[in-house]
């Protein structure tokens, strides 16, 4: 179980987060979501021992992360952050073993892992590839490999993914891939905490949402109790209209320009 308490944090004098408290088991994909400026990296980074609160703890599986030292904990969690510059001529196999430098493994089985990896994101057809010659979304897979690559071991402690706008890069057809493969990751005794701008996206993918706003949790919970009308317009507000998907039964969020909104009420009052 990850687990956050009372998390502050400030920057000078200016509050980012303001006492947020969150907990993610495995099995579970949560969507971290909320307008710009919410606090959402900033947490992310928190929880990922990047950098430090001023008060609250964070704890993985029991452990504060506080007691855990880098090879420890990089061996249970690991980070996806929004953007990877890598200036050295790497192949994505070698990015990809990157993942793999806290364990104490064999050859032969970081190569195993390493070939389960790129097969399950299907980069197969990027073998031998320099990463700098990627596109950034190619990238993006790239290091989503990486990362499964750090915590895919055979041990019984669970994992946690904590990926920071994985999706931002990628066309429809892999940002679905990426999720998808991410959320199969759940199965293994992972959990996945992701920010995501797409409420779509989150609304399809996520079993748990965390809403945000001004550097505060307003809601978490079940997706289809947390991603409501009344939710989504006070955290962001902006109109919205929510409908269902007929085949999953997710929610479906569009986004109502406030020009039509305010014509579609003149009309119903003024009728």
């Amino acid at each position: 179980m990850l687990r956050s308490e009372n998390i502050a944090y400030q920057v000078g004098k200016k509050p980012i987060l303001k006492g947020c408290s969150l907990t993610v088991n495995p099995g579970e994909f949560t969507a971290i979501v909320g307008p710009n400026g919410a606090g959402k990296s900033t947490f992310l980074k928190v929880l990922a021992k990047e950098i430090k609160a001023q008060k609250g703890n964070v704890n993985f599986n029991g452990c504060d992360i506080q007691e855990l030292n880098s090879e420890e904990l990089s061996k249970i969690r690991a980070v996806m952050p929004q953007h990877t510059n890598i200036s050295f001529p790497f192949s994505i196999e070698q990015i990809i073993e990157i993942g793999r430098f806290p364990h104490k493994t064999s050859k032969k089985e970081n190569d195993d892992i390493i070939e389960s990896v790129i097969k399950h994101n299907k980069l197969e057809a990027y073998r031998g590839r320099l990463y700098q010659t990627l596109s950034g979304g190619e990238q993006q897979r790239v290091q989503l490999a990486r990362i499964m690559a750090q915590v895919w071991d055979k041990s019984a402690f669970p994992k946690y993914l904590l990926l920071d706008e994985p999706t931002s890069d990628l066309d429809i057809l892999h940002q679905h891939t990426l999720l998808n493969t991410a959320k199969e990751m759940c199965e293994q005794n992972m959990a996945v905490l992701a920010i995501l701008h797409d409420l779509n996206l989150a609304a399809q993918y996520a079993s748990h949402i965390v809403l945000m706003k001004n550097g505060e949790i307003y809601k978490q919970g079940l997706s289809e109790e947390v991603l409501t009308k009344q939710n989504i317009e006070h955290v962001f507000e902006h109109p919205v209209e929510l409908l269902k998907e007929p085949n999953t039964g997710r929610t479906v969020i569009i986004s109502i320009p406030k020009s039509v909104r305010n014509e579609t009420y003149k009309q119903q009052n003024y009728a």
